[in-house]
């Protein structure tokens, strides 16, 4: 049996991974060990470590990051803290292989730990591009320190490839999130409203936006611009679901507060979701809004429309129902023309799913029991 830890920061990636985490659990060549660290712990975003128990899995190892603003300054600090208590429970698990996925400084800290100790590393959701975020540089930084590989497209599998990983080591899997699409019951519309103890409406729209964090200090006016497009929107229910705790987010966040407080009547906000009412909405949107990757990745399982704001997904893959706009009041009320245009809509019903078909969990386990690790030497594969 091999110790396969597991670490999760945030509430969005705990919902990617819960398919992996379930099934590494439910595996008796395994033995789960699961770190919960970053937003998790955060009162500030809702303690969401308290899901991940009520699901029914232990937490191994609880590791604080003592994030206090969203400086760069703090987000600096919290890398370092995080780093260190994730050295220690390294020490104290002492795992076979370590699981991690995307690019959020708290993986960075975790796959800096693990490879200064030796640590084999398997990462979800390398080779992409986010051309307005650092999550860019920090996603290429842990592929190199990582071992094991795992795709979401072909294309970024030969990224990973190109940054001098070893064919055999990188495998094209599909986006994980789309295994709990696939598996997943998803509520009713009676029991969804019930959940959120609000009503929907003729048109319903799901509202997620993060800072741009490569540029400075642009969160505040291009939010404003995205809640003038909304405000002119008659008959519909707003759902705000508040950012990460990313370089100034905060100022999003007391931007939604305010809008909800003005707003009773159509506008309702959540730190989180939950992955169950959160795929639940999709199925009663009308479009997705904002610049969050689920807009790419989970919301086309849907046939719904997404519109992309700005420039923090540049450079991913973008299926046909991504509306893509200048974070300006114009360009955001011509995508919204465009999705609520009903031939649009119906054109989606035909869309091809561009990251794979909901079994990249299967896949990942396959992969992990064949694979033996002996050493994390790695030859630079030059193209």
């Amino acid at each position: 049996m091999r110790n396969v830890t597991v670490i999760t920061g945030t509430r969005a990636e705990y919902g990617l991974l819960k398919p992996l985490i379930t099934a590494l659990s439910d595996d008796s060549e395994f033995n789960l060990q699961l770190i919960v660290t970053g937003m998790h712990l955060s009162q500030d975003f809702g303690c969401t470590y308290k899901q991940i128990e009520a699901d029914g899995f232990k937490i191994d190892k609880k590791v604080y990051d003592n994030l206090i603003g969203d400086t760069a300054s703090d987000i600096t600090k919290a890398i370092g803290t995080a780093m260190n208590g994730l050295a220690d429970a390294f020490e104290d698990l002492n795992p076979d292989l370590v699981v991690i996925l995307g690019d959020r400084s708290e993986i960075l800290a975790a796959a800096t730990a693990a490879m200064i100790k030796g640590l084999p590393i398997a990462h979800i959701h390398g080779g992409e591009t986010t051309e307005g975020a650092y999550d860019e540089g920090i996603r290429h930084a842990i592929t190199k320190m990582s071992y094991l590989h795992f795709t979401s497209a072909e294309p970024y599998r030969k990224r990973v490839i190109q940054l001098g990983e070893t064919p055999n080591r990188v495998f094209n899997v599909g986006a994980i999130g789309i295994d709990s699409i696939k598996n997943l019951k998803l509520l009713s519309k009676i029991e969804f409203e019930k959940s959120i103890s609000f009503k929907l409406n003729k048109k319903n729209i799901l509202i997620t936006f993060h800072p741009v964090t490569l540029e400075k200090a642009t969160a505040k006016t291009q939010f404003n611009e995205l809640l003038k497009s909304l405000d002119a929107i008659e008959e519909a229910t707003l759902i705000f679901t508040k950012p990460n705790s990313d370089k100034d987010g905060r100022v999003i966040i007391e931007m939604i507060d305010d809008y909800v407080t003005r707003n009773r009547d159509k506008a309702i906000a959540f730190i989180s979701l939950g992955q169950l009412r959160y795929l639940s909405a999709l199925q009663y949107m009308d479009v997705v809004v904002g610049n969050s990757s689920s807009g790419v990745y989970e919301v086309p399982i849907f046939k719904k429309p997404t519109i992309n704001i700005g420039d923090r997904q540049k450079g991913r893959l973008m299926p046909r129902s991504v509306i893509n706009c200048e974070p300006n009041k114009i360009d955001i009320n011509e995508a919204l023309i465009k999705a609520f245009d009903l031939d649009f809509v119906s054109s989606l019903k035909k869309q091809v799913n561009i990251y794979g078909d909901g079994t990249a969990t299967k896949k990942i386990l396959d992969i992990l029991k064949t694979t033996k690790i002996k050493s994390t030497k790695k030859t630079f594969y030059d193209l």
